[in-house]
């Protein structure tokens, strides 16, 4: 049901959008059936990355296509977003009837608004937020740990080798005493890690780095998606958790295995002497951490709805969508990612990286 209301309404959608750009477009007609083809061949093309086709395309064009395809859907929403607003304009007549038929300027001005909004948003998106967080325990520490929290990488056809060399940098930059990524470290397709060798990056990080899954690790398939977590060193937390110090790390299943354990399952191997830190990709039902004594969780998943509007629906969805949260004496934080899903924009919404700082409860901040 949700595929086929995945489906249906981006193509209603795309009629909407149609009709207009024929309508405002001032050209003859094979050049407007042209332009609203293009229009509806760039967002078909995101079904192939979605289906896996790009695998069977040499790597350029697996990427063109990729790229292109995922960039229309934020593309098409804006466009249908701005028509909307113009229409609305017209009913209570604020808009003449004239602006939307064969005319220059509306061509010209929708056009330019729809490049500077995605030029910021992809520039924004290039800006890596450093988030820091400072926390207090009455627990054991011998002094304070430091740790890099990261969500959301989504390395693979549109964040490649070189843009995750960059942000290796900047973990590496902090110089932590850890490194905990709460999922989603693949997009969807294995190949692109594989070719470009991406996992010698995640061997550069200094520090032990410690993980559990996402759902598009079960997307790009489960088995491979580990022995790449294997072959670049990271440690795969799947309802399980180590001791790492004086701290106890809780990796949980994703909630795509319907056969997980329960949280409760999971904290009877926990050492709860220890200060426990989740890692649960998706932020749902909080209160299962707080009922288990759970010190701090950390988990992304949401993106923060990445573009806004959507930002209002994940708000709606997640008692936390994004951001510092607090249950009795569990905190959380729900990262908006490092990486994106798809096309490369943030509008209302920021890419980050968190920096965890944890002291003894007697010692000063």
């Amino acid at each position: 049901m949700w595929m086929m209301i995945f489906t249906l309404l981006p193509l209603l959608a795309m009629g909407y959008i149609g009709w207009h750009v024929w309508c405002m477009l001032p050209l003859s007609w094979p050049w407007k059936l042209l332009v609203v083809l293009l229009m509806v061949a760039s967002f078909l093309l995101m079904f192939a990355g979605i289906f896996r086709s790009t695998d069977r395309m040499p790597m350029a064009l697996a990427t063109c296509v990729y790229e292109v395809g995922t960039s229309s859907v934020f593309i098409l929403l804006y466009l249908f977003m701005t028509f909307l607003v113009l229409d609305l304009g017209r009913l209570f007549r604020l808009i003449p009837r004239s602006f939307f038929y064969n005319n220059w300027l509306t061509t010209g001005g929708v056009f330019c608004f729809m490049f500077i909004i995605f030029l910021y948003g992809y520039l924004h998106y290039q800006k890596k937020y450093r988030e820091e967080i400072h926390l207090t325990t009455e627990k054991r520490l011998e002094r304070p740990v430091k740790i890099v929290m990261l969500s959301d990488m989504h390395i693979g056809y549109h964040n490649r080798r070189s843009e995750l060399a960059r942000w290796i940098n900047l973990i590496n930059r902090e110089h932590p005493d850890l490194v905990l990524i709460a999922g989603d470290i693949i997009d969807g397709s294995m190949r692109p890690l594989v070719e470009q060798k991406m996992h010698e990056e995640f061997q550069r990080i200094y520090a032990p780095v410690y993980a559990c899954l996402g759902n598009h690790e079960f997307y790009s398939g489960e088995p491979e998606a580990k022995q790449f977590y294997q072959k670049a060193g990271i440690h795969l937390l799947q309802d399980s958790c180590e001791v790492v110090g004086d701290l106890c790390i809780i990796g949980r299943d994703d909630r795509t295995n319907i056969h997980r354990d329960s949280l409760g399952v999971i904290m009877k191997k926990a050492d709860l002497s220890k200060y426990c830190i989740l890692l649960d990709h998706q932020p749902y039902h909080l209160e299962q951490a707080e009922r288990q004594h759970v010190d701090f969780q950390f988990s992304g998943h949401t993106h923060h709805g990445q573009v806004w509007p959507i930002s209002w629906i994940t708000e709606s969805i997640y008692e936390c969508a994004f951001g510092y949260h607090e249950r009795g004496n569990t905190t959380y934080y729900v990262s908006s990612g490092m990486g994106i899903w798809g096309g490369k924009f943030r509008i209302g919404t920021r890419s980050e990286y968190v920096v965890v700082t944890i002291y003894p409860k007697e010692e000063e901040i």
